[in-house]
């Protein structure tokens, strides 16, 4: 019997037009992981389904050998989960522990996240899970030279799979390292026959990383670089990372009301922030995770991973000056106690960036 969570997880499976992504859903519903998922696609069709389906449950909705709940979205995103929701409550489909969505190549991976916010019964049922991005390992750096979609598909992701790299003549090294100059802290696989499995992509909790750190701060940009194109030029994107460092402690209610005012007027251009606090009366550190105008709850973790207990903020944004960051965290948070770190392109990159 599936245990239905109070706030189902909806996990969005995104990626520019070809990169694969699929190929790799059609993969993941034959995971036995998956059998108790609701799974919202465009068509059918374009999955290639038939020979994984055992009924049809009306015209929108089929039912899996795997055990999964199939449909196709024909309308609003957020009409399509109220009647998923329905039909669970009244035992017409069978029960769902998540739900994945796969956007459509072109799309901004954010609107997908916001109707669970925005919607007033979608929030009292969904939460956010993770964002699985795909990029093609033959026309990936093309791809983010060229469209803006593309950068905002990787920088707004947890996890990035690296497809088509049977078909490269040499390893996608190169690819993996301009992925984690734009978004330092996605963990990247390379697509096989046989993996990534869906409960390494899916599994519950995998937005919130702490106990898996990745550097002596607990993220991959110590030292953010320049974004360049593929040929090395510096990237017409506006989109960087860099890292607010503090060494004193951090009052949680004015970090708190500097976040909201941040996100509030400018959330559309944070693609992502992650930190660890060191706050006011804390002895544990505290992981802070946003994508967005949507932030997950705070994680109270283990223990320090480092010895020193300097709280790091990690953003990654779209066109925002990291020194306006910096004072209006400074005006908000600490009266002056904060050093930043920002990409050295960042300010040039973004002259006409409002203060949040």
């Amino acid at each position: 019997m599936t245990d239905i969570p109070a706030f189902t997880p909806v996990h969005l499976l995104t990626g520019f037009l070809g990169s694969g992504k699929t190929t790799l859903l059609k993969r993941l519903l034959t995971d036995p992981a998956l059998s108790d998922t609701a799974v919202l696609i465009n068509e059918f069709g374009e999955v290639g389904l038939d020979h994984h389906l055992v009924e049809r449950i009306d015209d929108t909705m089929v039912l899996l050998q795997s055990g999964c709940v199939c449909c196709t979205v024909r309308g609003e995103l957020a009409d399509a989960l109220r009647e998923l929701h329905s039909k669970r409550e009244r035992g017409l489909v069978p029960p769902f522990a998540r739900v994945i969505i796969e956007s459509t190549g072109l799309a901004d991976p954010f609107p997908v996240l916001s109707t669970l916010k925005s919607d007033p019964v979608l929030r009292h049922h969904f939460r956010v899970g993770s964002v699985v991005t795909t990029v093609d390992a033959v026309n990936g750096q093309l791809q983010l030279d060229t469209y803006m979609e593309s950068n905002r598909q990787a920088a707004i992701a947890d996890r990035i799979v690296i497809t088509k790299t049977d078909l490269c003549d040499v390893a996608p090294d190169t690819l993996i390292t301009r992925l984690r100059q734009l978004n330092p802290d996605a963990i990247c696989h390379i697509a096989t026959p046989h993996g990534p499995d869906a409960e390494t992509l899916f599994a519950d909790g995998a937005v919130h990383r702490s106990a898996q750190l990745q550097s002596a701060s607990g993220f991959y940009c110590d030292a953010p670089a320049a974004l360049q194109t593929a040929d090395g030029a510096v990237h017409r994107s506006a989109i960087s990372s860099f890292v607010i460092v503090v060494d004193e402690q951090i009052d949680w209610t004015g970090f708190g009301v500097w976040l909201t005012m941040l996100l509030n007027r400018h959330g559309d251009r944070v693609l992502r922030v992650k930190g660890i606090l060191n706050l006011s009366g804390e002895e544990r550190p505290v992981a802070v995770h946003g994508v967005q105008h949507l932030v997950h709850p705070p994680v109270h973790m283990d223990a320090w991973p480092f010895n020193e207990r300097a709280s790091r903020i990690v953003f990654i944004v779209d066109g925002l000056d990291a020194n306006l960051l910096k004072r209006s965290f400074n005006a908000f948070a600490l009266a002056g106690k904060v050093e930043a770190h920002p990409q050295p392109e960042a300010a040039a990159q973004a002259r006409n960036a409002q203060s949040p």
